[in-house]
């Protein structure tokens, strides 16, 4: 199946980081679609960037759905080509390898090894790794998707073929303080910074109530305490200049089982405490299917393993408005996100296999 290493190294030499636009990748991965009904989903994204998701159907209404997203997380940190595409021993390099343009590779190859008259779709979307924009334009706009009515969707990250039953979805927090610009030795300006230390107390506290109470904690997933990321944003200010924005982005990950009202209302009203603007952003509500759901049973089935929980999100937080979600894919997502990101070649021939055998399975069942 070197069609399949083939196309994967093809889609990691593409830039498609998600603050750029995505066309020449959804064209690249357009020319692979012969057989397929295509629809293009266009849209721009918050900066007014031009976006594009894509859907491709064959066989008619039912079976299953296989989705994998174009975008990727920026190169911090690489030294190296992130784009070389480059194979090592057995395994393809670069930004994005496996997460993931080896599994959209499997994806495409596998619905087109799936034989005629067996349906059969692919949901390819973009800023995943943002925003979930391509997936939400394809649940709002699709009218390919609507006529697809897949039985079920396999959202193919990497998880080393594993079947994941459930992962959790993410709020985002996007809180400001705004200051008066001066040079610093003026005493003229006001640093914005300044206006942020209560309120990152407060957050510090929170973390540790997430971490350490197990009432906001859910043991069906490892960790069991929430994600509760934070990165702060002086947009280039020299030391010698007084702050005139700052800005803390929190990123709040939780499962199905936790109510995140909690941490709404504390990340509310620590913000307005100090006099802060502050901008919330929530994704799909988690996805979760029990061990005895009959997509999981047959991933389950096809894989050999037991599906397990995620702490990550994945398209699926929004694809599930769809139908049911199961993720798997070949590689390992923890050589995603970061420096020297790879995935086996052996291990994207497999998914093809797999992949289509589960797509037959499915619409014979």
């Amino acid at each position: 199946m070197d069609d399949v290493i083939r196309l994967a190294q093809a889609l990691v030499a593409i830039d498609s980081r998600s603050h750029l636009c995505n066309h020449t990748i959804a064209d690249r991965i357009e020319t692979e679609l012969y057989g397929f009904e295509v629809e293009r989903i266009d849209f721009r994204d918050a900066a007014g960037t031009a976006k594009r998701a894509l859907v491709a159907s064959r066989g008619g209404p039912g079976g299953l759905a296989f989705s994998g997203h174009m975008d990727t997380v920026p190169d911090t940190g690489w030294t190296e080509d992130p784009w070389s595409a480059r194979m090592v021993d057995g395994e393809i390099h670069g930004l994005g390898s496996a997460d993931m343009k080896g599994p959209l590779a499997a994806c495409i190859l596998a619905a087109r090894a799936v034989p005629e008259g067996i349906p059969v779709g692919l949901l390819i979307t973009t800023d995943e790794e943002t925003t979930k924009g391509g997936a939400r334009a394809i649940v709002e706009r699709s009218d390919l998707a609507r006529r697809m009515r897949p039985s079920g969707i396999v959202v193919a990250e990497p998880t080393q073929l594993i079947p994941v039953r459930g992962h959790r979805a993410h709020i985002g927090f996007t809180v400001t303080a705004t200051g008066v610009q001066a040079h610093s030795a003026t005493g003229l300006g006001h640093n914005a910074n300044w206006d942020l230390v209560e309120f990152l107390s407060d957050m510090k506290a929170l973390r540790e109530r997430l971490r350490g109470e197990p009432a906001l904690q859910d043991a069906q997933y490892e960790p069991p305490f929430s994600d509760f990321n934070m990165v702060i944003d002086n947009h280039g200010t020299a030391v010698n200049v007084t702050v005139p924005r700052a800005t803390v982005r929190l990123k709040y990950r939780y499962s199905a089982g936790i109510d995140p009202t909690l941490v709404i209302a504390a990340v509310q009203r620590s913000a307005a405490r100090a006099g802060l603007d502050v901008v919330l952003a929530q994704e799909g509500r988690p996805p979760e299917l029990p061990i005895d759901d009959r997509l999981i049973r047959a991933a389950v089935a096809a894989t050999g393993h037991n599906a397990i929980t995620a702490p990550y999100g994945t398209d699926a937080s929004v694809l599930q408005e769809l139908a049911p979600c199961v993720i798997v894919g070949p590689g390992d997502i923890g050589t995603a996100h970061r420096p020297g990101e790879h995935v086996p070649a052996s291990a994207l021939v497999a998914a093809v296999e797999l992949f289509s055998r589960m797509a037959v399975t499915a619409a014979t069942a």
